[in-house]
Formats: C-alpha cells, structure tokens, sequence
C-alpha cells in the first residue's frame, strides 16, 4: 500500500489500538511518538475511533511500536488486518461515575439548595472525607496523563483537570487546616468537575461506539465456517481455511462465505448490506456472488474464486477503515492548534489568578476563577470534531453502497462542478447485442461470425461478451485464438486457423491503410449500412484481414458488426438530480458520433464527445481542469482508468473491472448511476457537519473562557459545559444519520453547489 502521493516501493500499513487518548493534544502527541520510532514513515491517529495507522517501509515490530506509546503515556495493541477498530465497552465501565456521583452529590447539593434559604453545609472534614476518594482515585487517570504529557514537553486536557481541581483541593485543605471557625470551602468544585469529566468521557465514548455502528455491521457478516465438498464429502471448516477453487455449498438462508462463481443452483441473493440493493437479486450458474450476501431460498454450490482477505467484503472493509484513519486538511490544522491551545489556556488561568488575587486581594476566588478558564478549555470537541463526522458518514455511505477510498477524495467531491460519464457499462447496461451482422461479399455469416468470437474469446469488453453470446445462440462453433492482444482504444487482434484478424472500430480500417470512409474499401451496400448503423446510435465494429502480401490483395474487411446498448433504467433521472445540484454534464467514450449522441441526448447530457482513445479521454479531463473545472470521472472499464486517475475526483461502478475501482477515489457497489448524485450530496453535508462540529467546539472554548476569566462561571458549571462540549459534537455526527434521502433521490431537495 502506498502513501498518498508516493512513488516508491509499496509501504506496509499497521493498525493500533490506542488506550489513554483524552483531547486533540493527545492525538498529536502520540502521532509524534510513533512517527519517532525507526522506519516509520507517518502515522495517523483517529481520536474518534482510538486508533492509529502507522506507515512504514519494512516491518516494524508492534512491540517496539507499542514501547514507543508506553513511553509518552499510552498503552498500545496491534490490531489484525480483519479486527474490528472499535473497542468493545469495558465491564463496569458506570461503577467510578456511580461512585463519584455518590461521594460528590452531597458536596453539591448544600450549594444548590442555598439559593432557597436552605442551609445544610456538611462539617469541613466531612467534606474531605468524600472528596478526597474522589481527587486521589477517581483522578488518578488524570494525574497519570497529566504526568507523561509533561514528561514529555507537552500538555493535554489531563493537564488541565489536574491543574485545575488539584489548586481547588489543596486550597480547601489549607483553609480547612488554618481556620477553626468554618471556613469557606471548595471541596465540592474539585470533586464535581471531576466527577463530571468523568460522565462527560463516558458518554462520549458511548457516542463514538455508535459512530461505528455501520463498519461493525459489515464486519458481521463475515460467516465464520464454510461447508466445503471435498473429495465427494461435505466438511464444515473455517472460513480462513477455504481455498481458491474449493467447492462451497450454501443452503437457503446461510450468508455466502466467499466471493466465487455459482457451479449449480439458482437462486435470490440479498446483497443490501454490501451493495446498497435493496432487492434480492437472481443468480445462476456462471454468475459471481459476494462473499457475505444473504443466500435466498435456493441451495448453490459455489467455487471459491477469493478468499480471506482478499475477498469483497474485506475489501469494502479496508476501504471503509483507510478512510476514517486519514485526516482532513482541517484536522490537521486542528491538531497544530491543539498543541500550543493548552499553554496558551494555562497561561490565561495564571493571569486570571493574578488580575482577581491584585483586584479582590482573596486568594480563594481568584483561584475558582482560574480553575474554571482550566476546565472550560479542555479540548476534548476539537479532537472529535472531524473524525466523529467522518466515522458516520464513510460508514453509511458503505451501507449505501458508496466506497470512499480516502479524505483527499472526499473534500475534491465538495467542489466538483462537472461530471463526465464513460458511456458503454456506464450511462448504458453495458449489455450491448450483436444486432447486424453483414459478411463482405464472398464470406459466409456463419464463418465470419466464428472468426470474430475467436477474437472476442479473451476479451471482457461488453462488445465482446455480445459477440460470444451470438455465436452461442446460433450454435457456431468458435475456434481457438493465437496471439490475442488487446489495441487500446481500437479493438483486438489474434491470430485465428493462421489468418492475421482484428476486430474494432472505424479508426481500425485507417490505422490499416484502409483510407477514406468505410465504404471506400468495402462494398457501396456495407458503407451504407453501416451509415444507417451509426445515425441510429449503434456501435459499428469492422473485421479485417491483414495479408503480409499486398500484391495478393493486402488488407481486406471480412465483416460489418453493429452493436446497440440499451441506456440505464435510472440514468436520465440520475443526470437531472445532478443538474439539480447545479452540476454540469458530458459523456466522452470511445464509440461513434452517433451512438454517444444518440445516449447523450436520451440521458439529457449536456455534451458529448465520441471516438476518444484513452488518452483523449485524459486530455479532455485535464482541459475541464485547467479551464477552472473542480471534474468527477464516472466510468467503469480499464479504458476509464487514466481518465479516472486524472480527474479531481474518480467515481468507479462496482460492476466495472478492478483497474477502474483501484484508480477511483470513490466506488459505487452496484451499477446504480444515482448513487453518483447521493456522492456528492454525502460529500457535501460530511463537510458541512465538520465544520459546524468545529463551530461548536471553538463556540464553547472562546466563549466559555472569558466568561470563566471574568468569574461568571463556577468550576461545576464549567465541568458541565466541557462534558457538554463533547457530547454535543457528537451527537452532531450522528445526526448525519438522519439527514440520508430514504429514496435515494435528490431531485426533491437539492442542495446549493458548494
């Protein structure tokens, strides 16, 4: 796997489970600790998932990794490639918040009832019997963090509650020890915020469990046995232990144990929660099937083609994972913040103890006062605010049958505002029919026909495909084919029964000495034909003989094909909800003028351009680019896959080939052309939610710290608002939940271009 941007040898990715993370300062803290460890190139940390993603160029011990965290104050553990990053909720994770809210509540409660004329202030010693349990044990974590951080050179949130309730602590002794009459006391502001801290990490982290809701549903669906027919009898194993080209059989309501190919058998299989499809989908002998996929009603027998973690599901996985590992630009700017954000809030606690201390001459407010700016400005909300969005969007998108390969992706999606469509397997089926077939003069159909399924036997183009399903309806027998090699942007060639043969579109006849219009060469009624082919949107392929003998008649065209591709159910309406979003639209593929027209105009496109090569293709996309252009590349074949590369944002359909998913930022699951437009759409609101997540972690800090400086807000209250201030960004992020179309359609509510 290589690094974004890197040109080198491929790096190797590890994956660690982070315990003892607390803020935004954190995250940067033990990015730095693990990037310090030799032969580490970078590391990623999720604050949100507690997780980080190390990159190295060789391997690297996890223990060495895990020393490395030990040593700045963290504990570490390497996770497997198909471990959930999620950490499950601890036992009695609620017994120490039970326990500081029972030793804290009678604390609090003389303070809230002394606005009603009750006075009930428990005896002084009382006080630090129940605070103390709360400062010295409930507080140890903070102390623990507080020390590692400054161990190192930095500082945390850890920092900060310690400063804080550690000053009001120690006052309230004092006091305690110097008075004999009572004195004024601050035990209850100490074991509250602490208390509170306590409540407030709690249920963030419940929150952040749920983010993961729907990456945890795809990790479930893994079976974890397979039966495997070996040797004519039926065995239960492992699913790790099926090997490629095991028979597997799957009984009516089992999930699929791995991507293969149907033997025997037929029958519906729900893909929703890998695809997105809602409905069961009808498969046969011959037809692929995901590993994962709830098998219908049907028994099939199943050769395993991918296994482990190489199979879909896995892959769907990784993808979903790699994304919520990476960081926006934002979060980066965040976590540099977030550095130096913890001094500056010491700082401004000192001088607040300094300016109340000089201005009232009592020690005691002016320490409740810095402590407050202490504990307001914990920065917990600015450390959640990206990922927790990141974490619910990327994983709804992958229940939606929306991949998003990486955050750089993502943003590009934010500003496209040209769309470009490959045209065949893309904005049509891509189950094209042969529809004509005209022999020259002298050959016989039959013949010319086996010739060119020869050719097309090697081939997984949908022209090809179509030609072999021809061939097998009239029951034509196909010869062997020598030599086959593909002509990028032009056709195949082969070798068949010895005859030198291509197959492909009009630029073939001039890249074989075939000047002029097709029908200068070829007979007047073929030049017509194919004439009449082209106005009414069909493909027309040409076959040619080349004859290393030019005297004994040099090339010569045996056969004109014509193919016709019926356009998507979805694809007009998927075009207008993205004209709804103020998108622009062109189709550029490689057919004729008047097939690519002819789709263009049905899909209601806005542009066209035909007969491009792959390069051409690329070209196209880079002049959208340097006119201004922000330009996503919706395509699905390995001739897509340079122009999908070259756009800002590449936009692969699932049912395409590997090359074009591998050279997308973004893969649609199922060949569902309006999961472009909920792309976009996804895009835009995840980035419209990180930044109102980060408009209320920043609202709470720079509010919350002068009005704490100015003495308008007790330590309790400050504690409620910091644990509020988490809670509250990620409470925000699950609200994304809600904001998904149930239709799948956009055109209802479309949104402003961003």
């Amino acid at each position: 796997m290589n690094a974004p941007g890197d040109a080198g040898p491929p790096l190797l990715a590890q994956r660690l489970r982070i315990e003892g993370m607390s803020c935004a300062a954190c995250v940067r803290r033990v990015e730095r600790a693990l990037s310090a460890v030799p032969g580490v190139q970078s590391a990623s940390v999720n604050l949100a998932t507690e997780t980080a993603r190390v990159l190295s160029a060789g391997p690297v011990p996890a223990e060495q990794l895990a020393a490395a965290l030990q040593q700045a104050g963290y504990d570490g553990t390497a996770l497997k490639a198909d471990q959930p990053a999620a950490s499950p909720a601890p036992a009695g994770e609620w017994r120490p918040i039970a326990l500081g809210i029972a030793l804290s509540l009678p604390l609090l409660l003389p303070m809230l009832l002394a606005p009603f004329g009750v006075h009930a202030m428990l005896p002084g010693w009382l006080q630090l019997a129940l605070a103390t349990p709360v400062q010295l044990l409930l507080g140890a974590r903070f102390y623990r963090g507080a020390w590692h951080a400054l161990r190192q050179g930095s500082s945390n949130m850890d920092v900060l509650v310690a400063l804080g309730t550690s000053a009001a602590f120690t006052l309230s002794c004092y006091r305690l020890l110097q008075h004999t009459a009572m004195p004024h006391l601050y035990f209850e502001a100490s074991a509250t915020v602490i208390t509170l801290v306590l409540l407030g990490k709690q249920l963030e982290a419940r929150a952040r469990r749920s983010t993961a809701d729907a990456l945890r549903g795809l990790q479930a669906l893994r079976p974890e046995h397979a039966r495997v027919v070996r040797a004519g009898d039926e065995i239960e194993i492992p699913v790790d232990a099926v090997m490629p080209g095991d028979q597997v059989r799957v009984l009516p309501g089992e999930r699929i144990a791995v991507d293969g190919e149907i033997l025997s058998g037929s029958s519906g299989i729900d893909e929703s929660l890998i695809t997105g499809e809602s409905l069961p989908v009808q498969r046969g002998p011959g037809e692929r099937v995901i590993g994962g996929a709830l098998n219908g009603d049907g028994a099939l027998l199943v050769r395993a083609l991918e296994t482990g973690g190489e199979g879909t599901l896995a892959r769907i996985i990784r993808l979903v994972e790699t994304a919520q590992a990476e960081k926006a630009p934002v979060q980066a700017l965040v976590d540099r913040v977030a550095a130096w954000f913890v001094p500056v809030v010491v700082l401004i606690a000192v001088l607040t103890l300094a300016a109340w201390w000089a201005v009232r001459g009592d020690a005691g407010v002016a320490l409740i006062n810095a402590v407050s700016v202490l504990v307001i400005a914990c920065p917990c909300a600015l450390g959640l605010a990206t990922p927790t969005a990141l974490l619910v969007g990327t994983g709804m998108a992958a229940r939606r049958g929306i991949l998003i390969r990486d955050i750089a992706a993502l943003e590009a999606a934010v500003t496209v505002d040209t769309v470009v469509f490959d045209k065949t397997g893309t904005l049509t089926r891509g189950h094209p029919e042969l529809l004509a077939l005209a022999p020259a003069a002298g050959e016989d159909g039959d013949q010319v026909l086996a010739l060119a399924a020869a050719l097309q036997s090697h081939s997984q183009h949908p022209l090809a495909r179509a030609v072999l399903r021809a061939a097998r309806s009239q029951g034509v027998a196909v010869p062997a084919c020598q030599d086959a090699r593909a002509l990028p942007g032009v056709g195949v060639a082969g070798s068949v029964a010895g005859r030198s043969l291509e197959l492909g579109s009009a630029r073939l006849l001039a890249d074989a000495g075939l000047r002029g219009s097709a029908g200068a060469q070829a007979s007047g009624a073929l030049a017509s034909q194919a004439s009449g082919h082209e106005q009414a949107g069909r493909t027309v392929a040409w076959l040619i003989e080349r004859s290393g003998d030019d005297a004994a008649g040099g090339t010569r065209i045996l056969a004109l094909l014509a193919f016709g591709d019926a356009l998507r159910a979805e694809a007009a309406a998927a075009i207008r909800d993205l004209h709804a979003l103020q998108l622009h639209t062109l189709v550029l593929s490689g057919d004729s003028a008047g097939s690519v027209r002819n789709a263009a105009q049905a899909s209601g496109a806005e542009d066209w351009a035909a007969a491009l090569l792959p390069a051409d293709k690329v070209a196209r996309v880079q002049a959208l680019r340097a006119a201004g252009r922000r330009v996503a590349m919706v395509g699905d074949g390995i001739n897509d896959a340079p122009a999908l590369a070259a756009a800002d944002v590449g936009i692969a359909l699932g049912s395409g080939t590997d090359i074009a998913m591998d050279a997308a930022g973004i893969t649609l699951m199922r060949g569902d052309l309006a999961l472009v437009g909920e792309a976009i759409v996804l895009a835009r609101r995840i980035h419209a939610r990180i930044r109102l997540n980060l408009a209320l972690a920043f609202v709470y800090n720079l509010a919350g710290i002068p009005l704490a400086a100015a003495g308008l807000l007790s330590p309790v209250v400050a504690g409620a608002a910091m644990a509020l201030s988490s809670v509250s960004v990620v409470s925000s992020a699950l609200l994304l939940r809600r904001q998904w179309p149930a239709s799948g359609r956009h055109s209802r509510h479309p949104e402003p271009k961003a």
